[in-house]
């Protein structure tokens, strides 16, 4: 069974990248808004992760609206697809941001400031994928989003 195996992890890659995707666009909106404003660290991540979770379940909700889910629905949909995969991808390119030396206090026309985003992604996408072929696996997850696709 090669194949079935190959495409539950091609599965899973896509449904990351797409978590991927809606995370990095509200991290990044929150991190260069709590740097420009020189906020402290915790406030910044904050207001990242927050972004994070909201464009994360934007994304997946614009998709089941445009097919046809009402917003009640899109929202449950958008819960159940994507609170595990933000939280897990959260937690760890957060984690990683906050282990490089500098990382924090760097500016946003630094390389360090964005090299090291761009490495806590990385990570997280590896962490992530993971878990999310499991909960695809158990019909949870991005399962939950495709089915309505």
């Amino acid at each position: 069974m090669p194949h079935h195996h190959d495409r539950s992890w091609s599965t899973a890659a896509r449904a990351t990248l797409h978590c991927l995707t809606g995370c990095a666009v509200g991290e990044v909106l929150g991190l260069v808004i709590g740097t420009a404003l020189a906020w402290h660290d915790i406030p910044t991540m904050i207001l990242a992760i927050t972004l994070a979770f909201f464009f994360g379940y934007g994304f997946t909700m614009v998709a089941v609206l445009r097919a046809g889910l009402p917003l009640r629905g899109a929202v449950k949909v958008a819960l159940a697809a994507d609170t595990v995969s933000i939280a897990v991808m959260e937690l760890v390119d957060n984690g990683v941001i906050l282990l490089v030396p500098g990382a924090m206090d760097a500016h946003l026309t630094s390389g360090l400031f964005w090299g090291t985003l761009a490495f806590a992604f990385a990570v997280a996408f590896l962490v992530t994928t993971p878990v999310n072929r499991s909960l695809i696996a158990r019909g949870k997850g991005h399962a939950v989003a495709h089915a309505h696709h």
